[in-house]
């Protein structure tokens, strides 16, 4: 039989820390396109058009160097070596690292290049290094996409330059500024980096929010006529990450007041509520023909949620598993679910174990505890 257990224990949590603020869908912002994504989770906090497929200006370099830090991570490639610059690298227009065609340059540098002055010079010498043409880099970006989750990513050229494919969600672009924090740690710190200096040319990095809010740490700005103006942004606070997205907006000016507001207002309107922690005993079960009746559920791991307040208010938490269950148990064995739903907001499941070993009764205790039931079902 299928028990599912509601537990109150949620609305006698102190929720006084935080204060009340806007709910998601209160928050009006110029972006046409815009996410919110809590780092540990992965849960949407916020979204607006999300999965529209929009051009994204050098927002898609995140992949280009997401596809470098691979190499690099693997330890096929190495900071000092080198890729050799070509005319057509040397030659592509707008944002650039300012390298000369036929020169070799280190691949710190290029990362550097990309990373902090956007160059689509810099950019296309890596695709060139790494795959032998831009167009079959391209390829391996559209199958890394794939590999990665990214179902709303189409990839024609390694700067985000124009072109009518050449298309990522804002979804998709924070999911793969989450998986560049989480799968490069030793890397990402480049993001945070304010300016570079290459061929004595020193650039500062178009990313407002590393001047203008505490805690941001990254990543990409964009622009073109056709994408307006877009960023990706993260940002760690008390040890909340949040990662945003903003696209659509009409300015430079509107881009950097814009995404100021409505981090803070993320900041002031997420909070992390812990729910339970590491072993904790959430729950018992009812265990048949064991040596005790009940078992202790307990947590996998910690878990712990970034809400509002409003959502707070709505969560339902729940324990279902399939009982009685029959002895004997062994502790840490999976035995329940935790459910966790709140309207609106994709419903989080954790797995509850076993607490304790339960043994099996003996034949006698199995005999009078089949009979009592015999009994009890009776009345």
């Amino acid at each position: 039989m299928i028990r599912v257990l509601f537990l109150l224990v949620i609305a006698t949590v102190a929720m006084a820390a935080a204060p009340r603020g806007a709910s998601a869908a209160d928050f009006e912002t110029a972006a046409t396109h815009a996410i919110i994504l809590d780092h540990r989770s992965g849960r949407v906090l916020f979204r607006k058009n999300p999965d529209e497929p929009i051009p994204t200006a050098s927002m898609s370099k995140i992949m280009t160097v997401y596809m470098l830090l691979e190499q690099l991570k693997a330890g096929t490639l190495t900071e000092d070596d080198t890729f050799v610059v070509s005319e057509k690298a040397w030659k592509k227009g707008g944002s650039k690292m300012f390298v000369e065609v036929g020169k070799q340059v280190r691949v710190g540098d290029l990362l550097r290049g990309i990373i902090v002055q956007s160059g689509n010079d810099a950019s296309i010498v890596v695709a060139e290094g790494l795959a032998g043409s831009e167009e079959a880099f391209a390829e391996r970006m559209n199958e890394k996409a794939q590999e990665l989750g990214l179902d709303n990513t189409t990839l024609r050229n390694a700067t985000g330059w124009p072109d009518p494919e050449h298309r990522m969600s804002v979804r998709d672009l924070a999911r793969l500024a989450s998986l560049t924090i989480s799968n490069f740690p030793d890397y990402y710190g480049l993001y945070a980096e304010k300016k570079f200096t290459y061929h004595d040319i020193e650039q500062s990095n178009r990313n407002p929010v590393l001047y203008s809010f505490d805690g941001a740490d990254g990543l990409k700005t964009g622009h073109t006529e056709e994408a307006g103006y877009g960023l990706v942004a993260a940002a760690e606070r008390d040890g909340q990450r949040l990662i945003f997205v903003l696209a659509g907006m009409e300015s430079a000016r509107e881009r950097a007041t814009e995404s100021v507001r409505f981090m803070q207002w993320a900041f002031r309107t997420f909070r992390n509520f812990k729910l339970f922690a590491d072993g904790e005993e959430v729950e018992t079960a009812e265990v048949w023909l064991g040596e005790k009746v009940r078992v202790p559920l307990v947590t996998a791991e910690p878990l712990a949620l970034t809400l509002s307040p409003d959502m707070r208010e709505q969560m339902r938490v729940e324990v279902v598993y399939d009982g009685p269950i029959p002895a004997p148990v062994k502790a840490g064995e999976p035995l329940a679910e935790l459910v966790v739903t709140i309207p609106g907001v994709e419903t989080v499941r954790q797995p509850l174990l076993a607490g304790s070993d339960v043994a099996r009764l003996g034949p006698m205790g199995r005999i009078a505890a089949a009979v009592g039931h015999m009994i009890w079902s009776a009345e």
